[in-house]
């Protein structure tokens, strides 16, 4: 254990198992640790690093910020926050954004906004469906939100107002749906939960049933967003479109923000009802409104939607190799690896060993999340060093 590995442990709150290398410096989709070893990172700060390590346009956008304005009260108008705000709406089906910090902040946030319409247009109505095997944060609200039990059963009793029914079902949402229910709040493909796939005309009958009912379809497109799954958002790839939408994740490429945006129909703050002290803050803007310009610019998402089934088909070619490998699923470049027995943890060290970067989603799973920059050389240096980890496992 090194000096500073013991420190994390005399320090730190043990909240997170964490892998034995301590990173020091990032560059593109490589990391290097305190002893110099160089990793191809595949996790990507869990969906974050939309445009890698240190790209140089937020780099850029970044220290310029810092010289200019870091914070200010949003009490002020201030140029980067109208700027990404102006950029998200011309590029989505949304009218309006508010910024907070994080993903479970804009889920909280997008949840508030929920039942303010429930007052104003619903009689009341205060409830929300989730599904199960969802994951919306880490608040107290947003773990009841979570359809995963070993979330939720630490902190009982939790926080009322959320209803987790079926994933993929529609006529579990139908039967939970009451005169209480403001809102249906669904992930497009969850990401937490196992990269599991919507069934085809699931989302489409979910927007349906909202229409028809009069509430809310929220979206929660935290790891989905931002050309994750090889569009700019994956709801465009759907079919539908949601009257609420939650970002964070990969939308400043490392620098903490989150978002929640809506249609004009859905935008029912007043002043004083909701806000943030650092949210929408102009360093974190300037770094939101870099990374999504290089992403619309650049066609960063095509890439990572042709890297993407690269890597799945290389993937898929392990799947006829290896029998213990059960199911490749994903869109874009957050895929994940499925297995019939608890692997991942062993696949995860021996992938760490030889220089790569990998999640372990579930014991049987693991999650691959890279920049969206990457390209087949990376993709085929991935897929080297793991068919030498999978081989292990039949030897």
């Amino acid at each position: 254990m090194s000096y500073w590995q013991e420190l994390e442990h005399k320090y730190y709150m043990s909240t997170v198992e964490r892998l034995p290398i301590t990173l020091v410096r990032g560059q593109g989709a490589r990391v290097w640790d305190e002893d110099g070893r160089e990793y191809l990172d595949f996790v990507g700060g869990w969906a974050v690093n939309s445009l890698g390590h240190c790209h140089p346009v937020v780099v850029e956008a970044v220290v310029e910020q810092v010289h200019t304005l870091i914070q200010a009260s949003n009490q002020f108008y201030t140029v980067p926050q109208v700027r990404l705000a102006e950029l998200l709406v011309q590029n989505s089906c949304l009218d309006k954004v508010f910024f907070c910090n994080s993903g479970a902040e804009a889920n909280e946030g997008a949840v508030k906004l929920a039942r303010r319409y429930g007052q104003l247009n619903l009689s009341g109505a205060h409830e929300i469906i989730t599904t199960m095997g969802s994951f919306h944060g880490r608040t107290l609200n947003m773990v009841a939100a979570t359809g995963q039990p070993k979330f939720q059963q630490p902190y009982i009793p939790l926080p009322g107002g959320f209803i987790n029914v079926e994933y993929n079902s529609i006529e579990a949402i139908k039967a939970a749906t009451t005169s209480l229910t403001c809102a249906v709040m669904l992930e497009p493909v969850q990401g937490e939960g196992g990269v599991n796939l919507p069934d085809n005309n699931y989302l489409t009958a979910v927007r349906e049933w909202c229409d028809r009912k009069g509430i809310l379809l929220i979206l929660d497109e935290i790891q989905t967003g931002v050309g994750r799954t090889g569009i700019l958002f994956a709801y465009q790839q759907l079919g539908i479109e949601p009257d609420v939408m939650t970002l964070a994740k990969g939308l400043a490429s490392g620098i903490p923000i989150g978002a929640i945006l809506a249609k004009d129909r859905a935008s029912v703050f007043n002043p004083g009802e909701h806000g943030s002290t650092f949210g929408g803050n102009p360093l974190a803007c300037a770094a939101g409104y870099a990374t999504l310009k290089f992403i619309l610019d650049n066609d960063v998402a095509g890439n990572a939607s042709r890297i993407g089934r690269y890597l799945i088909d290389g993937l898929k070619g392990f799947k006829q190799k290896f029998q213990f490998i059960t199911d490749v699923r994903g869109y874009g470049l957050l895929v994940a690896l499925e297995f019939s027995s608890d692997i991942s943890q062993s696949l995860v060290m021996d992938c760490l060993d030889r220089g790569l970067l990998v999640n372990q989603l579930k014991p049987n799973a693991l999650r691959f999340m890279p920049p969206l920059i990457i390209g087949n050389e990376e993709v085929d240096e991935a897929l080297s060093i793991l068919d030498k980890a999978l081989s292990i496992i039949v030897s």
